[in-house]
């Protein structure tokens, strides 16, 4: 299995050099004992309480990338402290990372309370899931009922769903002229295979509806 030694300390005293190399020291160890294939170690100086740490989020591109599929750490409050360690561990159990500590011998031990609180935090995500697909659904149906035809009127979509990076502008129009709020707009346009949000479908219509009434003013 290939994993991330991470290594960290609160201060950048000089002091703290010693624990960095320590907990180095100790993980290669516990990584050659569990014959993981270390990828990469990162050492960093940082509070626990900070989850914007440029050490740790190397650790998550990585992971996101599929380079490893474990993170090996000294124990618990090395990933991090307060709401930053359930933030990361709930991070980590979204992309399926295996958690190993030197201090439980093996996979990270989670008091109860911090079991409830990541189960917690993975319900909620479901839900917001959910009601995002519903309304993308509701968008989408509401729009073809009153005549919005997708595979006619999207010409910024490539073969095979791929989009532009433009914003389809046309379609924002058509569908506000169809009564539906910005927010639905960008719910539909999201289903559809194009990262917008409500800010940016607002813009957008903003900008076309403002070059508009120039237009018309100078026709005048």
């Amino acid at each position: 299995m290939k994993a991330i030694i991470y290594c960290r300390v609160s201060t950048e005293k000089s002091t703290q050099d010693t624990s960095l190399t320590r907990q180095k020291e100790e993980l290669e160890t516990f990584a050659n004992k569990h014959q993981f294939e270390v990828i990469k170690i990162i050492e960093e100086r940082h509070s626990g309480f900070d989850v914007d740490r440029e050490g740790i989020i190397e650790a998550l591109a990585l992971f996101k990338d599929k380079q490893a599929e474990a993170l090996l750490i000294q124990d618990d409050t090395r990933l991090g402290r307060g709401h930053s360690k359930i933030a990361l561990l709930h991070e980590l159990r979204k992309m399926g990372i295996a958690v190993f500590t030197i201090q439980d011998h093996g996979e990270i031990y989670l008091a109860d309370a911090d079991l409830m609180v990541l189960e917690i935090l993975s319900a909620v995500e479901e839900f917001q899931r959910k009601i995002a697909n519903l309304k993308i659904s509701r968008g989408i149906t509401r729009a073809i009922k009153d005549g919005f035809e997708p595979h006619k009127n999207l010409s910024n979509l490539h073969l095979g769903g791929r989009e532009k990076k433009e914003v389809p502008v046309e379609e924002i129009i058509n569908l506000r002229k169809k009564n539906l709020t910005f927010h639905e707009i960008a719910a539909t346009l999201r289903g559809l295979g194009f990262d917008v949000s409500k800010a940016t479908v607002h813009r957008r219509y903003k900008e076309y509806m403002d070059a508009a009434e120039k237009q018309t003013k100078n026709e005048w």
